[in-house]
């Protein structure tokens, strides 16, 4: 594993938040229309949700999918992971800022985040590396392109499956832990 693109990719993702913090509070009425609008998006998705293992499904499923994207999304120069972190950063920021900005405590707005963050962004970072290695095998590698080609898809799928396990992890602590840490239940 390539530890300077991953932590290049976790960097990408700190600076999204960043710059959505910042972005939030330049811009507090366009951020409360996103969020209002994210709300509205993941609400509907929400609502009606029975049950922690629903919820758990929904989560896993949804963060599945954008590791895949971002596992071979990453051949495509490295592009679309970055692009992944750094939006998913974005919204994190700015949805932690207007959080806050409403009255929200910090100690809250943190539990609802980090229990599940520490283990989720990680996976999405490991996921589009993975991509990456993939591309730089076909690129750099050594023998014929064939060869250059599985040798990387053979390592991106080996991180996307570490990936969807640690996105497996994330998603149960999301749906059963970070709801009774953060106070609120569904």
């Amino acid at each position: 594993m390539n530890k300077k693109i991953f932590l290049a990719l976790l960097g990408t993702f700190l600076i999204g938040a960043s710059l959505g913090v910042v972005f939030t509070v330049l811009n507090p009425q366009f951020a409360e229309n996103l969020f209002l609008n994210l709300k509205q998006i993941f609400g509907s998705k929400l609502n009606g949700v029975p049950d922690s293992f629903t919820l758990f499904k929904l989560i896993f499923l949804n963060n599945t999918r954008v590791a895949i994207l971002a596992a071979f999304g990453g051949v495509l120069f490295g592009v679309v992971p970055l692009g992944i972190l750094f939006f998913n950063g974005f919204l994190v920021g700015i949805v932690m800022e207007y959080s806050y900005l409403q009255g929200e405590s910090l100690t809250k707005i943190l539990l609802s985040i980090l229990p599940h963050g520490i283990v989720e962004i990680p996976a999405f970072a490991i996921a589009g590396l993975g991509g990456i290695e993939w591309y730089l095998e076909i690129i750099k590698g050594e023998g014929t392109l064939g060869d250059r080609f599985r040798r990387g898809f053979r390592t991106a799928m080996r991180m996307l499956g570490i990936a969807i396990f640690m996105l497996l992890i994330a998603a149960l602590i999301e749906a059963y832990v970070t709801p009774s840490l953060a106070g609120y239940s569904f």
